[in-house]
């Protein structure tokens, strides 16, 4: 029965985000949707990348999620839809003018009472991952207190998770592969989640590691929120915890460390990095450490890179304060680099 539901979810997973990428492509091409110009970046080689990866990916894995079936379908698919959205949004209606960079950054702005598209995301992200943890957990505590320790256990788990695989989606494929590379215990056993994310992970490869398109917010922190739900809903307790503290351990480690540089640095995890990727000799020569937003005026600076972009939209289980108006209410406007080579 295990082996049957990964199997489906698989196949669902694959279909469904080929399908959606299909339809979003002919929507754009038709000039609805906000256009191509809404949903296209320029990377590092002066390509043109298309957004509309995250999408389709997004609706492959909830697809996947709900045929999967297991501990908590519903509940899986709720957050992995959620994180999607909220990740679309900071997408596409960021503010580029002002930018707040990290977990630390959309806190600090949330603490000073401005609400970031970016804030918006950790509040969503983190509120709805709540809501499917108190949903989705089996009451298996011998105490309410004890169960609500495990609500509070599974949503930060799917919280930071998805989060952290959003921070992986820094280069071509890399979040894919991170995602791939955390279900893989889940699929030797044939758990319907990690049949979704190797589905959709299959499906969205070519064009991730091409580097015609990208995840962005909306695809890795739906990625990351099924990768997270299949930890929270399918392992025992003490492997939940062990994978929190490394979620939030890497977590805190992004605030001070590029993960581009330990990557590059380690012979192993870069083969790993750059499998099936274009070679870095098609491209220019790519700064070790991410270069900051160009400014519209004043002396010309280096592209901003998708270390920027992704550093900027951490989301995170944490204390909150007043909030006011959302900073960023149109469309992103101006290139943005996508992972490079």
């Amino acid at each position: 029965m295990g082996a049957g539901r990964f199997i489906a979810a698989g196949i669902v997973a694959g279909v469904a985000t080929a399908l959606a990428r299909r339809k979003l492509d002919e929507k754009v091409a038709e000039g609805a949707l906000g256009g191509a110009d809404m949903w296209t970046r320029t990377n590092h080689r002066g390509e043109p990348i298309s957004l509309l990866e995250g999408p389709a990916v997004a609706v492959g894995l909830v697809a996947g999620a709900a045929v999967g079936g297991g501990t908590a379908p519903g509940a899986t698919a709720f957050a992995t839809a959620a994180a999607g959205g909220f990740g679309l949004v900071d997408d596409l209606a960021e503010d580029t003018s002002v930018r707040t960079k990290g977990l630390r950054g959309h806190l600090g702005a949330l603490k000073e009472g401005k609400l970031t598209t970016g804030g918006l995301k950790v509040l969503g992200i983190s509120g709805s991952a709540l809501v499917a943890s108190a949903v989705g957990t089996p009451r298996t505590a011998r105490s309410a207190f004890g169960h609500l320790v495990d609500v509070g256990l599974n949503g930060a788990l799917i919280g930071g998770t998805a989060n952290l695989i959003n921070l992986f989606d820094l280069r071509p494929g890399r979040a894919l592969k991170a995602g791939t590379a955390a279900s893989l215990p889940f699929a030797l056993a044939g758990t319907g989640a990690a049949g979704a994310v190797l589905g959709a992970a299959a499906a969205a490869a070519p064009g991730d590691l091409g580097e015609k398109d990208m995840l962005g917010d909306g695809g890795a922190n739906a990625l990351g929120a099924l990768v997270g739900s299949q930890i929270a809903f399918n392992a025992p307790r003490s492997v939940r915890w062990a994978a929190l503290a490394g979620v939030v351990g890497l977590m805190l480690a992004s605030e001070k460390v590029s993960f581009s540089k330990v990557i590059a640095g380690n012979e192993w995890l870069n083969r790993v990095d750059m499998l099936g990727r274009r070679p870095a000799a098609d491209s220019p020569a790519e700064p070790v450490e991410p270069a900051g937003p160009a400014e519209p005026a004043g002396p010309a600076g280096p592209a901003e890179t998708q270390d920027e972009v992704s550093a900027s939209s951490a989301v995170g289980v944490g204390p909150t304060s007043g909030v006011g108006p959302i900073s960023g209410a149109g469309p992103t406007s101006g290139p943005v680099a996508s992972p490079g080579a």
